[in-house]
Order: C-alpha cells, then sequence, then structure tokens
C-alpha cells in the first residue's frame, strides 16, 4: 500500500512529467490556491528536477476573493489588470509551460451580486483573450488539475466526518488520475493512446452531423468540413507532447457554430463563477441559444449567455462514455474537471482551433469561416446519462448509431 505522502509524490510527478511535460531550461507558470500550498511546492521540486529553468507561482485566495466581492464598488469589477494579461501573454511568447491548479468552494460566491460576477468575467475574457489563443491553439503545453480544499470537500461528502472530508477526496482524485496504479506513468501513457485511437476512428468517419436523443434532450450538431476529433494528449507548436486535463476521458471537437437546433438539458450540476447552476434546458436554432431556463442559477446562466455574442453558440462537444472510472465512482465533484469526464457534454463560446485541420495557423477570421466559434468564454457542462444514445450521419446521408445507452456503438 502507498503512502498519503507517496501518492502525493506521484501525482506531482504525473503534473511535470505527462501534464505539461516540462523540458530542459523551460519556465512553468502556475496558477494555485493557497489551500494546495504543499502540494504546489511539490510540483515545484518535481519540475526543478526535470530540468525547469524557473517556476512562477501565481497564488490565490478565496477568503480575499469573496472579502472583495462583498465590499469592493461594482467599478472594480469592470477592470482587470492589464499588466498581468500582458505578462502571460509575454511568458507564453517566450515558450513557459503553463499549470492552473484548481480547488474551488462550489459555493464561493453563492449570495453575490450576479453583476459583479458577470462584469469581471467580462472583463477578465476579454484582458485575457490572446492569452486564451495560445492555450486553445496548443501553442503552449498547458494543465489543469485539482487537489481538495476544505470547503469543497465538505460539498463533495457532505455526510462524512468533517475530520475525513478531505481524505476522501484526495482519495477520490488520486483514483481518478491513475495514482493508486502501480505505475502512473505508464498507465497514463497507456490510457492516451486509447483516446487517440478512438479519435483516430472518429476521424475516419468524418461524421456530418450528431444527433442526441435522451430524456429532457433531442439535439442536432452539425459538424465543420475538415473538422478534427482529439483525444488525451497532443504535441505543442514546439512538438512536445502534453496533456491538457488530469484526469480526463473525452474525445472531442468543435461543432459548426450555426448548425446546432434542438433543445439540451444538463444531467450534473455546473459549477459557475461560483454559484450552481442546475437542472436547466437550452433550446438552440442555427446555432444560437434562443430561449433557456433553470430551477438553480437561473440569472447566472443568463449573466454567462449574455457574455457576448458567442457564449449563446456551441465551441465544443466531447463524448464520454456513461461506464468511465468517474462515472461508476458515483461522486458528484461539482468541479467541471471532473464532472466532464463522466458524462457526454458540450461547452458555451470558444472553440479550440485545433478542432478543424490546421486551425492552429489560421487567423480569427479564418477560423470564422471554417466554421468555429469566437468567444472570450468556455464553459462546458455535463448532457450524458445511461439513457443518451448518439447517431452520426454520413456524407451519403446513412445514419448509424455512435452511443446506445450512453455506451460506445461503434
Amino acid at each position: 500500500m502507498k503512502t498519503f505522502e507517496e501518492k502525493l509524490d506521484q501525482y506531482a510527478e504525473l503534473a511535470v512529467k505527462v501534464g505539461v511535460n516540462i523540458q530542459q531550461g523551460q519556465t512553468l507558470v502556475i496558477n494555485a490556491p493557497l489551500s494546495s500550498a504543499d502540494f504546489t511546492r511539490q510540483v515545484a521540486k518535481k519540475a526543478y528536477e526535470a530540468g525547469a529553468k524557473n517556476v512562477h507561482v501565481e497564488w490565490n485566495d478565496e477568503d480575499l476573493t469573496r472579502i472583495r466581492y462583498d465590499m469592493a464598488p461594482m467599478e472594480s469589477f469592470k477592470e482587470f489588470p492589464e499588466w498581468k494579461a500582458k505578462g502571460f501573454e509575454d511568458l507564453a511568447e517566450k515558450g513557459a509551460a503553463f499549470m492552473t491548479i484548481k480547488s474551488t468552494d462550489p459555493d464561493l460566491l453563492k449570495g453575490v451580486d450576479g453583476e459583479k460576477i458577470a462584469a469581471q468575467n467580462k472583463a477578465q475574457g476579454q484582458a485575457m483573450d490572446k492569452f486564451r489563443t495560445y492555450i486553445q491553439s496548443d501553442k503552449v503545453s498547458w494543465l489543469v488539475i485539482s487537489t481538495p480544499s476544505k470547503a469543497w470537500a465538505a460539498k463533495v461528502f457532505p455526510d462524512s466526518p468533517e475530520e475525513e472530508q478531505e481524505a476522501k477526496l484526495w482519495e477520490a482524485i488520486f483514483e481518478s488520475v491513475r495514482v493508486n496504479t502501480e505505475d502512473p506513468v505508464a498507465e497514463w501513457r497507456a490510457h492516451d493512446e486509447t483516446l487517440q485511437t478512438k479519435a483516430k476512428f472518429l476521424n475516419g468517419k468524418n461524421y456530418k452531423k450528431l444527433h442526441y436523443k435522451a430524456p429532457g434532450t433531442d439535439l442536432t450538431i452539425e459538424l465543420p468540413e475538415n473538422h478534427v476529433w482529439i483525444g488525451g494528449g497532443g504535441p505543442s507548436q514546439d512538438g512536445v507532447h502534453f496533456v491538457a486535463n488530469m484526469p480526463t476521458e473525452e474525445v472531442f471537437t468543435a461543432p459548426k457554430a450555426d448548425g446546432v437546433n434542438g433543445t439540451v438539458s444538463n444531467t450534473k450540476p455546473l459549477n459557475y463563477g461560483g454559484n450552481v447552476i442546475d437542472n436547466f434546458t437550452l433550446t438552440f436554432k442555427d446555432g444560437k441559444v434562443v430561449d433557456f431556463s433553470a430551477e438553480q442559477g437561473e440569472e447566472t446562466l443568463k449573466h454567462l449567455l449574455d457574455t457576448d455574442e458567442g457564449a449563446r453558440h456551441l465551441g465544443e462537444v466531447a463524448l464520454v462514455p456513461h461506464s468511465s472510472p468517474i462515472s461508476q465512482s458515483g461522486i458528484l465533484f461539482y468541479n467541471t474537471l471532473y464532472d466532464e469526464n463522466a458524462s457526454n457534454h458540450i461547452a458555451l463560446g470558444s472553440a479550440y482551433s485545433t478542432c478543424v485541420k490546421d486551425g492552429a495557423q489560421m487567423s480569427s477570421d479564418e477560423l470564422k469561416k471554417a466554421g468555429l466559434n469566437t468567444s472570450i468564454t468556455h464553459v462546458d457542462f455535463m448532457i450524458g446519462s445511461g439513457d443518451m444514445d448518439i447517431d452520426g450521419e454520413l456524407a451519403d446521408g446513412s445514419t448509424e448509431p455512435v452511443f446506445r445507452k450512453g455506451e460506445w456503438a461503434v
């Protein structure tokens, strides 16, 4: 049996060697909450051992975030530090790798004025737009992972004794990222290859459309010409293979921005902007959300959809079998990084340029012409279940099953 310290060490090693795959002489930039300080230090050690030139940590504190939202004037939320945005752009241009460690309290901003949250998300999205292009075109290697916090663990395991909650969440994370296996690095490389094989199969099919049917969902998603399915890791512009999400169980591509029609309902809560949105339905016509409702967080959902024109269109469609390890765990994480890997999901907002042939070299106008959506936001939400069927329409107009009862049918 591995000790907790051994698992933590292997998790840090995975993040550095498989996640961002740090290279000799490279700078690593880490966005981390104070609650993950011990793990962040471990990651820094692993990065330096792997040859990193410098590890820069951008700390954030949820308590200070809440204080600001409660006490700062509205005007402050319409601004975002230009120096920070420029700094990230400069680091990306110089070839840094980027790691984000998340442990957000799902209810952090519960009760906060939604106008403040919307204004801050928009200001940050606009300021960081250029940097986002580096991420979404894989010009740099990047990774999103999570560590527990007290508040997050309490949300996930409310019926467990308080003193056991964080330990249970740590164990769930270790299990989902394959740390509990004998050789996590080897397991990840094999898993990466499996996902890439599935993506290659879908690219060979070259479906024109996907038709989703499930309780509360009847949705048709048209795919652009020359779309590309992606699974597991991939190369940065420097040819460094990295894995952007840990865990990951998906294969994904970009939908045609104006080719989505029908109605879709969520199957897991969406944690967005420190608030939970749940039991919501979106209706699309010619790619755009034309109607919506939500039993919880409807105001937050409205602010999300009103972020910009592209926020009412889809930028991602991702396939995940209902039998995925995270789904089978039965745990609702209230964290999109985990919950999206338990379920088929789609995303409002910007598309990844790598999801169309030669997209990483295209201008924004060329990407639009290719059918991809643009936005200053990108928000995944879960729509899959054990009741979902998906049909794929081929070039000749015929259809075939892709998913049946939440599982791959091809």
